[in-house]
Formats: structure tokens, C-alpha cells, sequence
């Protein structure tokens, strides 16, 4: 049953649930109605046989039938009756009148015949097998008359159950009725509800089909199905975005590899048509040459090294690789390291502690790219100048600093301005910066000085006190 359901469009399965919870509910709605109804009838019932008291000239007519001899009051009560009335004696003989069908007695008469039970009310059959209401009883008899008697008086059930089985046919007429309305209105309903997913699964389809991922849902309302477009449309441009950046960083990376294995190979060539020639090149333009291989080999390295850090999924960043750092600890490693290259600047520290939550390595590795900018930009004995205070690390050279319409691209990914293209670099420094910031939820930016230079501004979120647990950045 479930693999055959699975194969039925879910419009069909919603309106076939929608006519099943109709069904049950009007199938409960009617056996409870009909249950109740003959309740009231069979308590109304009762209560007719109750009320009903024999006439004593009804009863005195029937003892004399039955052949017991009884004071006389004057003529019998002949008065035609819808019940069927009958004597039941202590003995079990039961007198009927003439022409009226014998009903079984029960030790529950005989009891009341008796005088051991006050009265009974119960179901029996006449001889003849018709199903009748009895309601059994001591008549009030003129004083004088001997003997234990008892009177049934009975009405057939059929007065009963005939309105009962005319009402149990209107109730499943109805029933059927609802279910068939409910099986219809329910397929109509989620024709139209299930529309928008229709065109959400034909979009889907669509791009699965062509990888368009320039379609878009219109998204009409405040609803589910309108969240649900509007979170397609948002997954789907976010996917557009993504292979769009993903196609430039191919396109830039094919770019900016072409020019050194340009050169790397025009070198190479050289040397082996040396090689095959046998003319020997002097010893000072193979010795240039194999030092520009090998810058050419390091400058490719560090290149390939940039782009695997820029494609590293933010996912793999876990907060397992987080931890607590000493940033002016980090800071004063990156400077170890920067020194090594800007032996001819002099450099101005002032490091207030401060412990934040990062990556240690592409912390120190940020940090080494903004040093590295400003020992590339600063003249012959100038002086860079590195502060760290309440999270914010600030350095500033004094260099020929950036123009106004180039601060809005120096994070972009191998951007370099022009007065930077000569100089060595892949342009891709600065994104890893803005990279690791922010994934450790800081913020970074450069600005040019009014007298001279640039400034990097990185600002950490974190604390002046170490954590409980102390740091653990090596």
C-alpha cells in the first residue's frame, strides 16, 4: 500500500487524506448520532411502557379467561389497546386475550408474579418470533381476588427500529455524499495550493536541466510556499555568485600563472637550446638566468600557496581550529618575520596585550601581509609604525599611499594598482587578510594619510585579560 500511494501525485494523495479525514469524521459524527438517537427512542420506549397501567376491568376480563373467579364491579373495560397485554400467574400460565400472540415468560416475570421482584423491563420474542418490549408489573386487583398474577405489557421493537434503519440509510447516504464532496473539494484545493510548488519544482528542474541559475520564482504573498520561493531564489543567487567567483579566480589565476610560466619557460628554453647546440652561454647570462628560474619557481609557489588559502571552504575553518590567542604575541612573531625583509626601514612598536579567538597561523600569516605591504611601499630609511591597542593593530608607513578611487578594490582578489604592478606579488595578500578577519568576526581597512603613507586598520573583537584556560598559539 505505501509503495503503490508513493507512485500517486501528491494532489492525489492530498485529496484522498482530505476525503479519509472527512470520512472518519462524519463516519464517527454519524454512529454517534445514531447511537444516541436510539437510546432516545428505546428510553422513550420504556417510558411509554411505564407509564401504561392496565385497566382493572382489562385485567378482570383476562382472570376470568383464565378461569379464576373474581368479585364483580360491573361490566369489563373492552377499550382497544396498541399494546399487547397479558396475565402471567406464580405457575408460569400465561393469559392473553383472544386472538393476541403468547410472549415468552421470563424468570424475571415469574419473580414478579410472585412478589419477589417489584417489576422487570426487557426484551422477548411471541411465539410467532417477533422481538417485543415488555415491561412486566403487579396489578392493582379488587380486594377479594386470590391467586399471584402479574401483567406484561408489551409493544413490538419494529416501532423502533424502523425510524433507526430509515435514519442509518440517510446517515451513509450523507456519508458518502461528504466523502465524495470532500475527495473533490480536497483534489480542487490542493490544485490550486500546490501550484506554486509546481513551479518551484519546474524551476528546479529547469536549472538541474540547463544549470540556468539566472531563473527566478515570482514570489507572491507572506505564506510558506511564498518563504519557500523566496528561500530558492536566495539559494539560487547565492549559487549563481558563487560560480561566478569561482570562474573569476580561475580566469584570474590562469592570468596572473600565464606571465611567470611565460618567462619560466622562454628561460628554460634558452638553456636546453644551449644545451642541444653545444654554444655555451657566458657564465653571467646563465647565472641570471637560472636566478630568475628560480624567482620565477618561488614567485609561482607563493602563488598556488595564495590561491589555496583563498579556496579554502569557510567550512573547514571549524571552530576546532579556533582558539584563544595572544594577539600581540602573534603580532610580535609576524614582526620577527617582516624585519627579516625591511632591514633597511626602522620600525616604531607599541603592543598592549590582547586575546582574541582565531586561527593562529592565518592570523600571523594576515599580519605578515599587511607588514609586508608597508615594507614593499616604504622608501630607504623610513620608519613603519606598528601600535596594538584594545584590539585595534594599526600600521602605518611611509610609503606614496593609495588614491581615493583605489581604496574600494585593494581587497579585491588580484587586484594591484598600478603604481604595484611592477612590483613583485600575486595581488591576492590583502583578500586573505579580509578572509581571516573576518571569519574571526573583525574588520579591516586601509586609508591614506594626509601627510604621507597608508594605514592598515585591524580591529579583533576580544578581551585585555587571558582567557581562564590561557592561550595556546605556540
Amino acid at each position: 500500500m505505501d509503495a503503490q500511494s508513493k507512485r500517486l501525485s501528491l494532489r492525489v494523495r492530498l485529496g484522498l487524506l482530505a476525503a479519509v479525514a472527512v470520512a472518519l469524521a462524519v463516519s464517527a459524527a454519524s454512529v454517534v448520532s445514531w447511537v444516541a438517537t436510539r437510546h432516545q427512542l428505546r428510553s422513550q420506549l420504556d417510558s411509554n411502557l411505564r407509564s401504561v397501567v392496565a385497566s382493572a376491568g382489562y385485567v378482570r376480563q383476562l382472570l376470568t379467561l383464565c378461569g379464576t373467579s373474581i368479585p364483580s364491579s360491573g361490566e369489563a373495560d373492552r377499550t382497544p389497546t396498541p399494546y399487547t397485554i397479558q396475565l402471567v400467574t406464580s405457575d408460569g400460565t400465561v393469559c392473553a386475550a383472544p386472538g393476541g400472540e403468547h410472549i415468552a415468560v421470563g424468570n424475571t416475570d415469574l419473580a414478579v408474579a410472585r412478589g419477589t421482584l417489584s417489576g422487570t423491563l426487557h426484551d422477548a420474542r411471541t411465539e410467532n418470533g417477533k422481538e417485543m418490549r415488555v415491561a412486566t408489573s403487579r396489578p392493582d386487583l379488587p380486594p377479594g381476588t386470590s391467586g399471584n398474577y402479574a401483567v406484561s405489557i408489551a409493544q413490538p421493537l419494529n416501532v423502533v427500529e424502523g425510524p433507526l434503519n430509515s435514519l442509518a440509510l440517510l446517515l451513509l447516504t450523507v456519508t458518502g455524499v461528504g466523502v465524495l464532496g470532500a475527495a473533490t473539494a480536497g483534489v480542487a484545493i490542493a490544485r490550486s495550493g500546490l501550484r506554486p510548488v509546481e513551479q518551484l519544482t519546474g524551476t528546479a528542474e529547469h536549472i538541474a536541466r540547463t544549470e540556468d541559475l539566472a531563473v527566478r520564482i515570482p514570489v507572491d504573498g507572506k505564506d510558506e510556499i511564498a518563504r519557500l520561493s523566496q528561500s530558492f531564489n536566495s539559494m539560487t543567487e547565492a549559487l549563481a555568485t558563487s560560480r561566478d567567483r569561482q570562474q573569476q579566480l580561475i580566469a584570474d589565476a590562469g592570468h596572473e600563472l600565464r606571465t611567470p610560466l611565460t618567462s619560466l619557460r622562454t628561460n628554460i628554453e634558452l638553456l636546453v637550446r644551449s644545451e642541444k647546440s653545444g654554444r655555451k652561454l657566458p657564465e653571467g647570462v646563465r647565472s641570471d638566468l637560472l636566478t630568475s628560474i628560480t624567482a620565477q619557481i618561488g614567485e609561482l609557489a607563493s602563488l598556488i600557496g595564495d590561491l589555496q588559502e583563498l579556496s579554502r571552504s569557510d567550512a573547514r575553518s571549524s571552530s576546532s581550529s579556533f582558539q584563544a590567542v595572544a594577539f600581540h604575541q602573534v603580532t610580535e612573531r609576524a614582526l620577527s618575520r617582516a624585519k627579516l625583509r625591511g632591514a633597511n626601514l626602522h620600525f616604531s612598536i607599541d603592543l598592549q596585550e590582547w586575546y582574541v579567538w582565531a586561527e593562529p597561523v592565518a592570523l600571523e600569516r594576515a599580519i605578515v601581509n599587511l607588514l609586508d605591504n608597508a615594507i614593499k611601499f616604504s622608501p630607504n630609511d623610513a620608519t613603519v609604525t606598528v601600535r596594538l591597542d584594545k584590539g585595534q593593530l594599526s600600521i602605518r608607513d611611509e610609503g606614496p599611499g593609495i588614491g581615493s578611487t583605489e581604496l574600494p578594490h585593494v581587497f579585491d582578489r588580484f587586484w594591484r594598482s598600478p603604481s604595484a604592478r611592477s612590483l613583485p606579488g600575486s595581488g591576492l595578500g590583502l583578500a586573505i587578510v579580509a578572509k581571516t578577519v573576518k571569519q574571526s568576526g573583525g574588520t579591516v581597512s586601509l586609508q591614506s594619510r594626509e601627510e604621507s603613507g597608508t594605514e592598515a586598520l585591524m580591529c579583533m573583537p576580544g578581551s585585555p585579560k587571558p582567557p581562564p584556560g590561557g592561550t595556546n598559539d605556540g
